[in-house]
């Protein structure tokens, strides 16, 4: 490959170059990929969970439900009457509710705290019932998505 330096004859002008440069581009586009690939994750990383309510289209019921109430201050209410100490729920719900497979329907006052009914499942989940519905308001006036 040789290289032609300018004589007097061509002046002091270079050779047009039409073509694009595209190495800095490259650049710049592989630094903006590895800046997204290291922060999109970060992104997500403490992102405050604000859990609507259900606007679902509710299922129907059966016949004779049998529902286990968590008031506000934590005492559980077995059917409607039947107020049960939590060591003995596993004891109560065999005598009302003798077939694990059958589902029972959790209700919980919305004060109530998320570890408070997830310990009132482990509860059951160590009794045998694994078929829990939660039960909540539904909103009126709007669609399901």
């Amino acid at each position: 490959m040789s290289l032609r330096l300018p004589s007097e004859r061509d002046g002091n002008e270079l050779p047009m170059n039409h073509d694009i440069n595209v190495t800095p581009f490259i650049d710049v586009m592989l630094v903006l990929l590895i800046i997204f690939m290291v922060a999109a994750p970060l992104a997500t990383v403490s992102v405050p969970v604000d859990l609507p309510a259900s606007a679902a289209k509710p299922q129907p019921a059966p016949e004779d439900p049998l529902y286990l109430t968590l008031q506000n201050d934590l005492t559980l209410t077995l059917g409607d009457d039947l107020t049960v100490e939590r060591d003995q729920l596993a004891n109560a719900l065999k005598k009302r509710l003798p077939d694990p497979e059958q589902r029972l329907f959790l209700r919980a006052d919305q004060s109530v705290s998320y570890g408070d009914i997830m310990d009132v499942m482990n509860v059951l989940a160590r009794a045998g019932y694994l078929k829990v519905a939660l039960v909540g308001l539904e909103r009126v006036g709007e669609q399901a998505p």
